[in-house]
């Protein structure tokens, strides 16, 4: 064999590797290719290997099935009371059809980003500056729906879109801040003018509960002195009743009543009397005496009557405090 046709069988070779290693496609998980066949949409290859025809066919760069988040800038936005903000969102998304997102739309991730901007003015420009500070959630599933829906025939599937800052104009902000500050100062006040009037509401009832206590401990001091005093003057008054019939059960002869007669005349001569009458029968020492057993006797009835008289004066005051 002469060496033209070494050279010749080598390059076949050479080409037939080649065209074995065209033909064989390898397709990662989460991706997708796109084959075209003379320019013409033939297949989307799925995970796995695949073969297809070398020099006739043309495989497209893989195609990611995973979600994409996409942060795109500030964009200007006029609120319906003509504020202007800046807003920048973040949309979540997700290729659902590798043939539709390859044909579907020129640049997809720019159109994504315009089409954004343009439904982002939309719906602000119909909220005032506190709807649109308040209304995030709202104008989240909102802008959700119309880009899903917009996004539909390009193979993309739009899963979450989010406001991520939303800045006012230096004045509007400084006008916000003053605002808060305010609102914060009022509550502080009012939480303080609540507490106080707790406290002297607290401190009333206080007062009322010591003297109610005050009042019932001197009723109950009154009542305890009452009838300590009846007990006082009824114990005095038994003692002198007994003492009496003692004295009488024992008929003293007249030398005891001679004797206590002196200690009567001993007794009134130590009071405070300037004057003492003496009757003028003294040399009847015994009758004189006599006399003043009789006068004694009569002071321990005035003193039973009186101790009487206190007994039922104080379960009276007893049945009035009760």
């Amino acid at each position: 064999m002469s060496a033209a046709w070494i050279v010749v069988l080598s390059i076949l070779g050479v080409l037939i590797l080649i065209s074995l290693c065209m033909s064989v496609k390898i397709v990662r998980q989460a991706s997708a290719v796109v084959v075209e066949r003379l320019g013409k949409y033939k297949k989307t290859l799925e995970t796995g290997v695949h073969f297809i025809l070398p020099f006739f066919d043309r495989a497209s760069k893989p195609i990611s099935l995973k979600e994409i988040v996409a942060d795109f800038k500030p964009q200007p936005v006029i609120t319906k009371d003509n504020v202007t903000m800046q807003i920048d969102t973040v949309v979540y998304f997700q290729i659902t059809d590798a043939k539709l997102f390859t044909y579907g739309v020129d640049q997809p991730i720019k159109a994504i980003e315009n089409l954004t901007a343009t439904t982002l003015r939309n719906i602000v420009g119909e909220l005032e500056l506190d709807e649109t500070l308040t209304s995030r959630d709202t104008v989240n599933t909102k802008m959700r729906l119309i880009l899903d829906e917009a996004t539909d025939p390009w193979g993309i599937k739009i899963n979450r879109v989010e406001l991520k800052n939303i800045l006012p104009p230096k004045d509007i902000q400084e006008a916000m801040e003053k605002q808060m500050r305010a609102e914060r100062e009022r509550r502080e006040q009012i939480l303080r003018a609540e507490g106080e009037k707790k406290s002297s509401i607290l401190v009333a009832e206080g007062e009322k509960q010591a003297q109610i206590l005050k009042a019932e401990a001197d009723k109950e001091s009154k009542i305890m002195e009452a009838e300590a005093r009846k007990a006082a003057l009824i114990a005095v008054a038994e003692g002198e009743s007994q003492a009496i019939n003692l004295i009488n059960s024992a008929s003293p002869d007249a030398a005891y009543i001679t004797l206590q007669g002196f200690e009567a005349l001993k007794a009134l001569a130590d009071g405070k009397s300037t004057k003492i009458i003496v009757p003028s029968e003294i040399q009847n020492v015994a009758g004189l005496f006599t006399s003043v057993s009789e006068v004694i006797k009569k002071d321990m009835d005035v003193s039973k009557q009186t101790a009487s008289k206190v007994e039922k004066t104080n379960s009276k005051k007893d049945e009035k405090n009760k």
